[in-house]
Formats: structure tokens, sequence, C-alpha cells
């Protein structure tokens, strides 16, 4: 059987000064990826879902617990060791106006990071993959000399994925990244992703509190409560059994609506 891209194990999070009494977030959470998979994050606000994912990507350092990545342990690597990881695991933010330079051109913000981790060989081929990639997420050349105010919200997230993708990463964490966006521009940013998983065999961690997103994209999900597991499996079975009370309770509080086989696609998500 093929080594989980990416696991942790008994990992905890603990939020200040542990012998001073720290506030511990994650209770030992273990959870694995499959390379290609993608596996969804849900619970309620203070659940700890935001908290996982950036360990998992370790923007927060852990307190207990273990991370492998490509079955190496990154769990306490320094910023040195860490780096040539950054460009295999990357981000897509909730909010791409709080994550994109309001200083920097579209054009500054896909390219600074191509040049930084040294995947294009020239200007010239940086160029070209940023305008190959600008086809591929559904937008215009003429953003790159924009700034981001000056892009709609969907445009934004899209330049978001935009750069994400250009790094050819094996791993991307998407943390509730259309809750901002009309049901429209959702179904379109939701198709292009699940379109860049599968061509380019990316693994993906959806963070949302929207079930009904969740079971549209996810392979499987991850119900989270109070930092800790509180249930996991395929997205059909645990929504159509869950084993749960917790499970159940959310269920009940946000209905599914029944999914409309079109909503992905049309002529409006191509």
């Amino acid at each position: 059987m093929a080594e989980p891209l990416l696991q942790a194990k008994g990992i905890e999070v603990t939020y200040g000064n542990r012998r001073r009494g720290g506030v511990k977030v994650l209770h030992g959470i273990d959870l694995s990826l499959d390379r290609g998979e993608t596996i969804g994050i849900v619970g309620e606000s203070g659940s700890g879902k935001t908290t996982l994912g950036r360990a998992l990507l370790r923007l927060v350092d852990v307190s207990a617990g273990e991370i492998r990545f490509a079955g190496q342990d990154i769990t306490h690597l320094d910023d040195g060791a860490m780096r040539p990881y950054r460009k295999r695991m990357q981000m897509i933010f909730q909010d791409p106006m709080a994550s994109l330079n309001p200083r920097h051109t579209i054009g500054q913000i896909l390219g600074d990071p191509l040049r930084f981790h040294g995947l294009a060989r020239s200007g010239a081929d940086a160029d070209q993959r940023i305008r190959r990639m600008l086809d591929r997420v559904g937008l215009p050349s003429i953003v790159l000399g924009r700034n981001p105010h000056e892009l709609s919200g969907g445009q934004r997230q899209r330049v978001g994925i935009a750069r994400a993708a250009l790094l050819e990463p094996e791993f991307v964490l998407a943390d509730e990244i259309v809750s901002g966006l009309d049901v429209s521009t959702q179904a379109q940013v939701l198709n292009l992703l699940k379109g860049l998983c599968r061509d380019l065999g990316l693994a993906m961690a959806f963070i949302s509190h929207d079930l009904s997103v969740i079971r549209a994209v996810c392979d499987r999900v991850t119900v989270m409560r109070n930092g800790r597991v509180e249930e996991e499996g395929a997205c059909a079975e645990v929504f159509a059994a869950p084993k749960s009370d917790y499970t159940r309770l959310l269920l009940d509080a946000i209905p599914l609506p029944e999914v409309d086989a079109g909503w992905l696609k049309g002529p409006e998500a191509a």
C-alpha cells in the first residue's frame, strides 16, 4: 500500500506557554491524505479546523505529535530546512484581499514566487508560465498590470489559486475560499479547483463550514469539535449515516440541499 503524501499523528497545538497555563487548541489529531485525494475539514467556529490546516503546513508549531510529508518528518524543521517543502505545500487563503500585496501588480504577485523558488529559467519563461496559468484559471492577461483592489472578489480568488498552482505543488490547503462569494462564483471557483486537482494530481485539504460544498468536492471528510476529531470517513457515508451525535447536529443545523449535478458544470464554470 502506498505511503500517504501527508500524515499527522497525535498532533497538538498549544498557544502560549504550556507551563504557564497555555491554551491547548488541538488534542492529539490523526489525519492522512493520499496523493490526488481531497479531504474536507469541517466544524463549527472554534473547532480548531483552521489551526489544524496551518499546523499541517508548518505555519504554526505543534507542541506534540508528528507530521510527515512524502515520507519525511517535517515536524521540527527550521525555516531553512522547510524551504524546499514550501513550494510543494501551498495555501489558498479565505480573504484574497488580505493575502495579496495591495502595492504589487498581479504580474508581480504571480512572478515573484516563481523567481524566488527558481522555477522560471528567465523572465520570458516566467511570463509564459503566468499567461498559461491565467488562461487556465479564466483570467485575461490585462489583469497583470492591475492591483488587487481593481479586481472583483472572484477574480482575486482566482489569482490566489493561480499563485498556488504556478509552483506545481503536491498539496494545497484551501481555507474557506468560497465563503465570501456568490453562488455562481462559488461554482466557478470550485469547478476550477476540481479541474486543477484532477489535471495536476494535487492533494487538497478543503476547510469549510458549508457541508454542501464539502460533499460536492471532497472524497473524505473529517469532522472536528473542540480541537478533536469527532468523526471521519467517506463523504457519502458520513453524510448519509453519521455515527456521531455532533455530526448529526451539524447536518440538522445546516440541511444539505439536493446537489444539482450541473452546479459545478455549464458554460460559466468551464
